[in-house]
Order: structure tokens, then C-alpha cells, then sequence
């Protein structure tokens, strides 16, 4: 099998070859830091996680940017507004986003490099592109000849015709052309700023991660990922900026995932604030989002709704039963994982397994994936209901779903939870409640013990807790 990834530059699916052997360069485009995470913005942060994660199955050695625009005009706004510095701003709301990615089960970056942290490397790249004769400069600002780069447009199959003919408003006359961009902003009175040889100014939005790229991972990228929005024109001009002064291509493989549909005006009424993410935690687990996420290849919309997410979480949680009994059962084992599972198991894991693998290597066939782990949980619940099982089967099984669970990241490893005074009375009441038949107290007990957030499981091996 080979990996396959689609790819929008040549909009067919191409086998993923890296440039290094089992090392891969991975660039996707970070927030504005001005406002906290919405969920829409969750949908790239969760499908380029799980990119990275199988690349890293894969045996691949991935190094992974991500960086933070920390200064534009919404963040001058953001901080007139909060009277603040935007420094302040920035350093707010990269701790929130922050914290939502570890609310996502999302791992670090290899490297955030900042816009205010990367200011020379940009200014440096912007003079090289006005020495060849693709920039120039006006009243301070400087600007991108596009008719210059025969290629423009090549990304999101536009012309400069097309793109002439629709531009309607906000003629600008400094511009050469009006489908020019700017790289390079004068300040205006009382804006932060830097110096550089064209004036006081900050960078414009498309050229800081050209920059970047260039800085932190050199000329070609593996990968270049974000979300269908930024095809045009932020990646558009960045491979205009790149290949204009390095003559390579930016990046081999294009990645963009679809929209998210907000269609639920219920949910955004319960939540009444835009949907942020940090918001939607507060009532579902990462477990739950993330299945939500990639319940849908990448490439096609997402409808998000409430009842889609109660379903998710409903998922995982059959998911996280299956996986939690079946560590119980190898716990509760004398002999442990030791001697060899039987060929049944064995050989339905191995299917298993190798379906995963191809629907995954299928350019992230996400959906097919998770039918996977589902094929998983029924050959885990069957073999949970030999009581003769041999116990080496139970840990093959986990050894088989922490495969794919290290990509998908559906369940998470638990820190052992001890109950309350309260519960384990409850517990050992319904415990006796049971002994004795009593069936109704035991029962009421049950219920008593959900409204605390508690769920019981009757096991052959004994009654099991844990919570919602």
C-alpha cells in the first residue's frame, strides 16, 4: 500500500513520496490571534492533527509549523478596543488557542513562528522580490506585480482577466494593477510599527508565510495545508511570492478540508455566542468533537448541528466501553498478556488493521477509518463474551485499537478515577441490593448514581464505574 493524497494543485489524487525519506515538511496556515477559536476553525486544526498523525505511523519524522499571524488591522481594532497593547491581545488569545488545541486532543507544533518574531526575515524577502522586479513600492506600501508571474492564479484556476473583470469597489490608485497585493503596510499615526527601507510600516497579510516556510523549512514543503477558504487568495499569492523569487514550487501536495456548515439554530442559540470552541467543550468531549470532525472526509462539507455531536459522543462512548472492558478483562487475568493469542483474533485483527490502513492511505478516507474501529469493537465485545477467553487475545486487541487510535485520537488514556464517599456507599449499597434480589432498590440506586454522573456496567467479571 501507498499513501495517495489529493492534491489541489493538480486536482487528481498523487502517490505522497516526501523529498527526504521518512521525513516530512508540513506547513499550515495558523490564526489571527484576536478572538478566541470557532468551530469552524476546528474543523483544519483536528483534520491536519490526524494528517500528522498518520504521516507519523507511517514512520515518518514529521516537522510541523503552524504560525501565529500576531498583528493586523483586527488586532489594532481588538486592542483600541480592550485598551490594550497588541502584544496583550496576542498573548491573550494565543494561550486560549492553546489551551483549546489540548481541549482537542490536537498535539503541538514542532514551531509557532510569530509575524512580530519573523519581522526581518520578512522585510529581507519582500527586498529581494523588488530587486527581481515583482514589487514595488508607493506612498510607503508596497505591492506585488502580479502580471509579472505568469503563473498567478494556477492554484485556484483563475486568470488575471477574470480576476480584473471582477473588481468592482475600492479602486485603489496607488496599485499598478488593481488585482496587485500589498506586502508591506505604512503605519498609519499612533499604529504599531517597524522600520524598513520603505518607511514605518507592518507586513501585509499573504507574505508572512512565505517568509516563514522559507526560514524554518527552506525553499519546497512537503505539504501545505488550510482550510478551502485561503485557496484564494492567501495561497494563491504565496506560491505567486515564493516562485517568484526561488523558481521552485512552494509546496509538492496542496491540502484544503471543506467548509463547516453551522445548521442547527438551536445549538447557536444554547451556546448564544458565535459557537466558540472553548464554549462546545464545556459541554462535549475531545472524544466526541473529533469523531464529529472526521466523520466526514475532509474534502466534503460538515453540517454542524447539536443532534450530529450527541451522536458523536453516543459513538465514542461505545468506542471507550469496548476499549475500557477490555482492559478490565486483561487486568483481571492471572496470566496477563502472556503466551500467544489465538489465530481467530489474530487473523481478524490483521483484516481489520489492513482496512484501516487502506482507507486511510486513500487520501484520509476518515469515514471508512472509523468503520474500522467499529469492526474492532465487535470483535472485542465478542471475544469479551467468551469467558474462556484467552487472555492474550485482550491484549493483542488493545495493542490493535491503540493503532488506530494513536491517528484518530478518539478515546484518551484515563488518570485513575477514585469515587466519593458517597458513590462507593451507593456502590456497595447496590452491591448488596443485587445479593439480595432486590431489584427495584438496586434500581433506584442505578439512577441515583447516573443523576452524580456515575454509570454502572454489569460485567460477568463484576459490576464496573466510570464516569459520563
Amino acid at each position: 500500500m501507498a499513501l495517495h493524497i489529493y492534491n489541489t494543485m493538480t486536482r487528481t489524487k498523487e502517490e505522497f513520496v516526501p523529498q527526504e525519506p521518512d521525513k516530512v515538511k508540513m506547513y499550515v496556515c495558523g490564526p489571527t490571534v484576536y478572538g478566541y477559536m470557532h468551530i469552524g476553525n476546528a474543523r483544519p486544526v483536528i483534520v491536519f492533527d490526524m494528517v500528522r498523525n498518520y504521516l507519523e505511523t507511517l514512520g515518518n519524522e514529521v516537522r510541523y509549523l503552524t504560525n501565529f499571524t500576531d498583528v493586523d488591522d483586527k488586532m489594532i481594532r481588538k486592542a483600541e478596543e480592550l485598551n490594550i497593547t497588541v502584544a496583550e491581545v496576542a498573548e491573550m488569545f494565543i494561550a486560549a488557542y492553546q489551551e483549546d488545541l489540548a481541549g482537542l486532543g490536537v498535539k503541538p507544533a514542532t514551531m509557532n513562528p510569530r509575524v512580530t518574531e519573523s519581522m526581518d526575515t520578512i522585510i529581507e524577502f519582500i527586498k529581494e522580490l523588488e530587486d527581481k522586479g515583482y514589487a514595488y513600492e508607493n506612498g510607503g506600501d508596497v505591492y506585488y506585480r502580479t502580471g509579472k508571474f505568469a503563473n498567478y492564479g494556477k492554484l485556484s484556476r483563475q486568470n488575471l482577466e477574470e480576476l480584473r473583470f471582477g473588481i468592482r469597489v475600492e479602486v485603489d490608485s496607488r496599485k499598478e494593477n488593481q488585482e496587485d497585493f500589498v506586502l508591506w503596510k505604512a503605519a498609519k499615526p499612533g499604529e504599531v510599527h517597524w522600520s524598513s527601507p520603505w518607511g514605518e510600516g507592518r507586513p501585509g497579510w499573504h507574505i508572512e508565510c512565505s517568509a516563514m516556510v522559507r526560514e524554518y523549512l527552506g525553499t519546497t514543503i512537503d505539504i501545505h495545508g488550510g482550510g478551502e477558504d485561503l485557496k484564494f487568495p492567501h495561497h494563491e499569492c504565496e506560491c505567486a511570492q515564493t516562485e517568484a523569487l526561488t523558481g521552485e514550487p512552494l509546496s509538492n501536495y496542496w491540502m484544503h478540508n471543506a467548509f463547516l456548515n453551522i445548521g442547527d439554530e438551536k445549538m447557536s442559540k444554547s451556546l448564544g455566542n458565535g459557537l466558540l470552541v472553548k464554549d462546545i467543550r464545556a459541554r462535549f468531549k475531545q472524544g466526541a468533537i473529533r469523531y464529529f470532525m472526521l466523520s466526514s472526509h475532509y474534502r466534503n462539507p460538515l453540517n454542524f448541528t447539536e443532534e450530529a455531536l450527541l451522536s458523536a459522543e453516543k459513538s465514542v462512548e461505545r468506542i471507550a466501553l469496548a476499549e475500557g472492558n477490555v482492559k478490565h478483562r486483561l487486568e483481571l487475568s492471572a496470566e496477563g498478556a502472556e503466551g500467544e493469542a489465538s489465530l481467530q483474533v489474530t487473523e481478524r485483527l490483521a483484516a481489520i488493521l489492513s482496512n484501516f490502513h487502506a482507507r486511510m492511505q486513500d487520501d484520509f478516507n476518515t469515514p471508512d477509518a472509523i468503520t474500522a474501529v467499529f469492526d474492532w469493537v465487535s470483535l472485542a465485545n465478542l471475544t469479551l463474551a467468551d469467558p474462556e477467553a484467552n487472555p492474550a487475545d485482550f491484549a493483542e486487541l488493545l495493542k490493535a485499537f491503540a493503532e488506530m487510535n494513536a491517528v484518530l485520537r478518539l478515546t484518551v488514556e484515563a488518570e485513575e478515577e477514585v469515587a466519593s464517599e458517597e458513590v462507593e456507599r451507593l456502590i456497595a449499597e447496590r452491591v448488596e441490593a443485587r445479593k439480595n434480589k432486590n431489584w427495584s432498590r438496586s434500581d433506584e440506586i442505578r439512577d441515583e448514581l447516573n443523576a452524580l454522573g456515575i454509570l454502572l456496567e454489569d460485567t460477568p467479571q463484576g459490576m464496573r464505574w466510570r464516569r459520563k
